[in-house]
């Protein structure tokens, strides 16, 4: 009787390395998939909020030395303006050529130029500081950290709608928590020559991106109920987007003016 001699086919051994392989391969991809998306959020939600912040201090900061030595330009003026841009932005118009005097006496000045920071928005319930550039543009405004001023829209202390955008969340996110404000908070606009103060009077948690109503110079929303004045007068404007990490509809901050005062300059120093 012969002797039959085994044969050990490899086939099997070979499919169940490939599979093997296979998975390895759409391991190392989901886990390189899942580090590249961990560094778009971390630079997302971190390094653009240190970047920006760190440049609309820097702003600040240079904004006050120009007006303390008499570099700076002025107040600017406005009448009527456009729609709730917010967070997500829009295009930055610019201010026109009108000229006026100031608030606090001051000479007469020019309108702000597109994209350029004019003055000083602070909010001290929220601790915020930052700089208000004219236009509503991602790029050269909002996305640097600063407080967008609707064109068209009125200037700090004039008659009508003093309207301004900011991101709630990434770059600086300078509005992040405008929702936290209350009727009777101060909202404080620092130029060159004058210091406005406003007070906040009403919130409205939600409404259209399209709904211009809520910047114009009566301030009031096209949406039923439709909330907002009836009376023209000196309004203040905060819009953002809403809910946070969307930009699916505005929230809006109205306050009301209540007090002008002129800057105190530093003046030069004694030797």
């Amino acid at each position: 009787m012969r002797e039959r001699i085994p044969v050990v086919t490899q086939r099997r051994a070979r499919g169940r390395g490939a599979v093997a392989r296979g998975l390895w391969t759409g391991a190392e991809l989901a886990v390189t998939l899942g580090a590249v998306l961990l560094l778009l959020v971390v630079h997302q939600l971190w390094w653009t909020n240190r970047q920006a912040r760190a440049g609309a201090e820097d702003q600040v900061r240079s904004l006050q030395r120009e007006w303390d030595t008499g570099r700076g330009g002025g107040d600017e003026s406005g009448s009527r303006g456009g729609g709730a841009g917010g967070d997500g932005g829009g295009s930055s118009g610019g201010g026109g050529g009108q000229k006026h005097r100031d608030g606090g006496g001051g000479a007469v000045r020019g309108a702000p130029r597109t994209d350029r920071a004019y003055a000083v928005i602070r909010i001290p319930r929220l601790g915020l500081v930052a700089p208000v550039a004219q236009g509503i543009g991602k790029r050269n405004v909002l996305d640097k950290g600063y407080v967008g001023h609707y064109p068209g829209t009125a200037q700090p202390g004039r008659a009508g709608n003093f309207a301004l955008a900011g991101h709630r969340n990434t770059h600086g996110e300078p509005f992040r928590y405008i929702n936290r404000l209350r009727r009777g908070d101060r909202i404080a606009v620092e130029t060159r020559d004058a210091v406005y103060t406003y007070t906040v009077d009403r919130t409205l948690a939600r409404t259209s991106p399209r709904d211009g109503g809520v910047v114009a110079a009566v301030p009031r929303s096209n949406l039923s109920p439709y909330p907002g004045y009836h009376r023209a007068g000196s309004y203040v404007t905060l819009t953002t987007c809403t809910p946070e990490f969307t930009s699916r509809y505005r929230l809006v901050v109205w306050g009301k003016l209540v007090d002008v005062r002129p800057r105190q300059h530093a003046g030069p120093k004694v030797p």
